[in-house]
């Protein structure tokens, strides 16, 4: 039995490939006991932001170049409708001593599109929690999940990673602050109405925008916010 992700992420997709690849908060269960039922892991944990993809697997057939890795490009295509032709130039798989590489960087911040931002932490443990009670956590990814936390919490303790807060809403706001002389005297549209739009709509209004506009598909998300 060996640890492997398979994935994509901003390093390896467009964005746009990036949202039909996401998995929706209520359809996690459901995917984590198909992964296994299918037998294509013993142990699974998803990991789903705006910015990644990754499927953690314990597994003994999931590895890099063999059947099983096609097997679950198939599987991730056709649960998403997409054609697995294009998905496989962007999907990445990687063995054991990579993969726990990759986790600690991941949580750490390290692999980031804004470096050392802080979110993603949280969403792995959010991660880790679904697959807990979904029942796929067993005793190889809860040990490796468990040591990645204690390695995300030694690199904020013990660099400096963390001196200055940033996270891409933050950046967001930087970048217009360097474009428009003032915020308070702009209109600003947010296009959706997701986490990353509730941090960014967070940040703007801290500075008090004239106007504020969402364009979202579901109405009573955007009068939410």
């Amino acid at each position: 039995m060996s640890i492997v992700v398979v994935g994509l992420s901003h390093r390896t997709s467009p964005v746009e490939l990036r949202e039909r690849f996401a998995f929706a908060e209520s359809s996690i269960p459901s995917a984590l006991q198909k992964l296994r039922s299918n037998g294509l892991a013993s142990e699974a944990v998803i990991l789903s932001t705006c910015n990644r993809t990754e499927i953690y697997c314990a597994t003994d057939v999931l590895q890099p170049g063999q059947d099983g890795f096609e097997h679950t490009l198939r599987w991730l295509a056709q649960h998403h409708n997409v054609p697995a032709g294009e998905l496989a130039p962007h999907l990445y798989a990687l063995p054991q001593s990579e993969a726990v590489r990759h986790a600690f960087r991941v949580a750490s911040g390290l692999d980031s599109m804004v470096l050392g931002e802080p979110q993603i932490l949280g969403q792995f443990k959010s991660a880790v929690r679904a697959a807990e009670s979904a029942g796929t956590l067993g005793l190889l990814l809860n040990k490796l999940f468990q040591r990645t936390f204690s390695v995300a919490k030694a690199v904020r303790s013990e660099t400096d990673i963390g001196a200055s807060t940033v996270s891409m809403a933050s950046a967001a706001v930087k970048v217009a602050e360097r474009i428009y002389p003032k915020i308070a005297d702009q209109s600003v549209l947010f296009i959706g109405a997701g986490e990353m739009i509730e941090l960014c709509a967070t940040h703007f209004s801290a500075q008090h925008p004239k106007h504020v506009t969402f364009a979202n598909r579901t109405l009573e998300r955007a009068q939410v916010l």
